[in-house]
């Protein structure tokens, strides 16, 4: 498998303000250097639709990353608009990936069932939602990362089709 290049997007009112420590965007950024991935950007923003649309579509359209990972906004409170923002900015969804992390992380805490956390594609760059803890960043980059550089090697062509 090649080397991948990834950039992380912290999501939180709190963190862009500098209220709370950002917790989960460097334990993201952490476990997929550990995993092989060169994290070649990261950044926080806050829960603003139209901040967050302009971060992913402007990492995406630059062709400098093949994966996006989100971290916050996925509940359901008013301000968690992550969601909304991804599919605003992705072509194509890739729903397998969300239900994954949904099914499997909710074995072991079942609020997991509440996260709205999306992903899908933007030109040859993968976007995957994940919640704002650092607990469930953990534990969706342990499910997703099996199966992670498969699904970017068939997005950006290093793959002939998926399941090979």
């Amino acid at each position: 498998m090649r080397s991948f290049r990834a950039a992380v997007l912290t999501v939180s009112d709190s963190v862009s303000h500098g209220e709370r420590e950002d917790l989960s965007g460097p334990l993201a950024v952490t476990l997929l250097e550990e995993a092989g991935y060169a994290v070649t950007d990261s950044g926080t923003v806050p829960d603003d639709r139209e901040q967050i649309e302009s971060r992913l579509r402007g990492w995406a359209d630059s062709g400098a990353v093949d994966l996006v990972l989100t971290t916050g906004g996925t509940g359901l409170s008013p301000r968690d608009v992550t969601p909304e923002a991804t599919m605003a900015v992705c072509d194509r969804e890739a729903p397998g990936i969300a239900e994954m992390l949904r099914s499997q992380s909710a074995a072991a805490v079942p609020a997991a069932w509440l996260s709205r956390g999306v992903a899908g594609t933007r030109k040859g760059t993968l976007v995957v939602n994940m919640p704002g803890s650092a607990g469930a960043v953990g534990e969706c980059l342990a499910i997703l990362l099996p199966v992670l550089g498969h699904a970017l090697e068939v997005l950006t062509g290093g793959a002939g089709r998926c399941g090979t």
